[in-house]
């Protein structure tokens, strides 16, 4: 079963090389962090802000060919987390055929959050990272 989540946060620290998003649940109390590259972190944040720029950058770039290959993000899956790293897939509709694509949940969230892509994460992932009293 896949749950709803939202990006509740991105942090972004100078002194260190390892950044974090956290995801929480739409209709509920869990959360949980993604620890991400500096990179990621900025791209996410970029685009949350809508920070325009001259030319298109690596996750600009993939949602104009998916929009230009008449495809439209329609979710983004964290589903799976083995050996403490997060699994994901964009899920592309296009021409009525769903098409899922393996990313890293950074890169997903980064691509999607310019366009209120909905994230869910598996029941079994969250049963991984929260705590039991989370929920």
């Amino acid at each position: 079963m896949e749950v709803r989540m939202d990006l509740a946060r991105i942090v972004i620290s100078d002194t260190s090389e390892q950044q974090m998003i956290i995801l929480k649940e739409r209709d509920g109390a869990r959360h949980f962090p993604i620890m991400i590259g500096l990179t990621e972190a900025m791209a996410i944040d970029r685009r949350v802000k809508s920070t325009p720029l001259p030319r298109p950058l690596t996750h600009d770039l993939l949602a104009n060919v998916i929009g230009d290959l008449n495809g439209e993000l329609e979710k983004i899956v964290v589903h799976d987390l083995r050996e403490h790293t997060f699994y994901a897939k964009l899920v592309i509709r296009q021409n009525g055929k769903l098409i899922e694509v393996d990313s890293r949940p950074s890169d997903a969230i980064a691509l999607g959050v310019a366009s209120d892509t909905p994230i869910y994460v598996e029941e079994s992932v969250l049963q991984q990272v929260c705590e039991p009293t989370d929920s």
